[in-house]
């Protein structure tokens, strides 16, 4: 008989917490109350017991000087009220997929929405989930029972939906679609957790591959129940607590058994359930050197195998992975990068993790993949960051109009346009080919969610604290543009965005700041004014030494003549650029040595003139011109 593993059997995220939290609690010499039995496992129940660790079924239940564990199920806001009355120090190991749910239900609460549950109603989870909003609540377990609903007392009331952290995922797709088909105005909720669709879709696959599945869990343990049904559709499933409920006649003429584990199972009793089957096949290997031994035998579409490079040609490498059958990667199943060589990723000799695509036992052949199995390891480990809330990093390849696609470790992961960039001018487009740190909100089968910002935004917070501990008039900041309005720009200086006014972008009059700086453009600028109480900084951009008042003075004495064009007329006299930014005056006097009636007769706009510098106030910014000094100098 062949045994077979499921990968993700055991304790999830959430569960797993809760109990190192306990058992690290109790390591310290506290002492220690969990409300209701820490988790669904009576083996771990029993042994918290022995150490210490009391089960209190309400607050008022817990002696004094103990201190409250609050299990992964979660409570009902009530109970947080009633531990605050009394005093009592809590811990609470609330499950974060689990603090999500609720917060949707404080949600309908606030919107007037009525709340409909997916789940058990005698489940503390849901209790927990119910206790967070005081509208109207409707929960059901199947979808019969919500096509019986008549829907909310008010039609016109919004509707909240949410499942159970494990509930079964075929029958949340199924109430999803009549959700969203009865009910146009439902918000539906994806809060099924990534392990317990890990788990089911594993139990799925696996049930159709094996003769009997073995689910080990707690008999009252809601998640195990789930994971005994889908299995039961294709194939029979039994569920246990401990080894010593195996039954060797479930085994009798049994091929191939698989085994998974409910969220609340310890490794110790999967190992000797593991162990006790093993036993039954063969007393001589241990369960590793059995599975070992099968796989070597024979190996399945799914199988994870390494494998040998053996010979390499343009479009495909050959591996020997110690079977009977010759195995094969194809180019495209090594990278997802069209234009590289296979010559460049591997060489003979290389050692390769890979799974099996197919076996062509008639062709002495098995098709293999790298690729995909780096997408399923990534997987596991983005299903772990979601839940975790740790950073990860990827590459962005692509953009639509609702975001940008990022590879993460061989997955694809949607960041909508909202969580891409800090700001919604700005252009989420530029992110394409840039190497980014986000954080997985999101992970239900398929759809894998995104935030960008969510760490930009803590980086900034960092960044912002350190520019205004050190930040003071005239310093200097290298900074990119990042939005432009008609009155300015704003330049990203380290967490921080300062407004360079218009007037502080170039010496010359301009009409737009475009005309100076684009968006993404890196520029150097300066502290001109701050204002802390309000976390305001104005910045400057143009340089004192392009200052054209400061060229005029310094190289251009009085006497100095300039070729240059008329840019404006008055009544008085003509204004001459002299200098981008600085305009001169001729007056109507001293345009020619006849007499001038009108500045429109002699001159026009555009027209190039010769003037001579007569005097300049450079405190008011006046410049005197002449042309007809010019005039009296070549008749001398």
């Amino acid at each position: 008989m062949e045994i077979r593993l499921a990968k993700t059997a055991g304790f999830c995220f959430g569960v797993d917490r809760a109990v190192k939290l306990t058992y690290g609690l109790l390591d310290e010499g506290r002492k220690v109350a969990t409300l209701g039995p820490l988790i669904h496992n009576p083996q771990t129940v029993e042994d918290l017991e022995r150490r210490g660790a009391l089960v209190a079924d309400t607050p008022a239940d817990v002696p004094a000087g103990y201190e409250v564990v609050i299990r992964s199920h979660g409570v009902p806001r009530s109970i947080y009220d009633e531990l605050d009355a009394r005093g009592c120090t809590y811990h609470d190991a609330t499950c974060p997929f689990v603090k999500k749910i609720q917060k949707v239900a404080s949600e309908a609460e606030a919107a007037g929405a009525t709340l409909v549950v997916a789940g058990d109603m005698s489940h503390p989870e849901v209790q927990g989930i119910v206790g967070h909003t005081r509208g109207e609540v409707f929960i059901f377990s199947d979808l019969a029972q919500l096509k019986a609903w008549k829907g909310p007392s008010d039609p016109q009331k919004p509707i909240f939906a949410v499942a159970q952290t494990t509930f079964q995922v075929t029958k949340w797709q199924e109430s999803s679609e009549f959700l969203k088909k009865a009910y146009t105005n439902a918000r539906i909720f994806d809060t099924i957790c990534n392990a317990t669709w890990a788990r089911q879709q594993e139990a799925e696959d696996l049930s159709q591959q094996c003769d009997i599945i073995v689910v080990i869990g707690g008999h009252h343990s809601s998640n195990t129940q789930k994971l005994v049904q889908v299995a039961a559709r294709h194939t029979r499933a039994v569920t246990v607590e401990t080894a010593s409920e195996l039954r060797p006649e479930w085994f009798a003429d049994v091929k191939t058994a698989g085994v998974t584990a409910g969220a609340s199972t310890p490794s110790s009793i999967i190992e000797e359930v593991l162990n006790s089957m093993s036993a039954e096949i063969n007393d001589s290997m241990s369960f590793e050197e059995m599975l070992n031994a099968s796989e070597e035998k024979r190996v399945h579409a799914g199988s994870i195998v390494k494998g040998i490079v053996t010979s390499i040609s343009a479009n495909e490498i050959q591996v020997d992975i110690g079977a009977k059958q010759t195995g094969f990667v194809k180019l495209s199943e090594l990278t997802d990068d069209s234009s590289a060589k296979v010559e460049d990723l591997v060489k003979v000799g290389d050692e390769l993790d890979l799974i099996v695509e197919k076996v062509m036992d008639q062709d002495g052949v098995i098709q293999l993949s790298r690729k995909k199995l780096a997408s399923r390891k990534g997987m596991e480990e983005i299903a772990k960051a979601a839940e975790s809330g740790e950073v990860v990093e990827g590459d962005v390849t692509e953009f639509n109009k609702g975001g940008v696609v990022v590879n993460v470790k061989g997955v694809k992961v949607f960041v909508p346009r909202s969580q891409a960039t800090m700001r919604r001018d700005e252009d989420y487009t530029a992110l394409v080919g840039q190497h980014v740190q986000l954080v997985v909100t999101e992970c239900s089968g398929r759809k894998i969610v995104g935030s960008i910002n969510k760490v930009t935004a803590e980086q900034n917070k960092a960044k912002r604290e350190e520019f205004w501990a050190s930040v003071e008039v005239g310093k200097t900041y290298t900074g990119v543009v990042k939005s432009l309005t008609s009155y300015g720009a704003f330049v990203d200086i380290g967490g921080v965005d300062g407004l360079c006014h218009i007037s502080e972008l170039s010496w010359n009059r301009i009409k737009h700041p475009s005309e100076v700086v684009s968006v993404g453009d890196t520029i150097e600028v300066y502290v001109k004014d701050i204002d802390t109480e309000n976390h305001k900084v104005s910045l400057g951009y143009k340089k004192a030494e392009d200052n054209p008042w400061e060229q005029l003075k310094n190289n251009y004495p009085i006497g100095s003549t300039f070729h240059a064009p008329v840019v404006s007329l008055t009544k008085f006299g003509a204004f001459v650029r002299i200098l981008p930014g600085v305009d001169g005056l001729v007056h109507i006097s001293e345009i020619s040595n006849d007499r001038v009636e009108k500045v429109s007769d002699a001159l026009k706009v555009g027209d190039m003139v010769d003037v001579k510098l007569l005097d300049v106030d450079f405190d008011k910014k006046r410049i005197s011109l002449s042309m007809k000094a010019l005039l009296n100098d070549d008749a001398e």
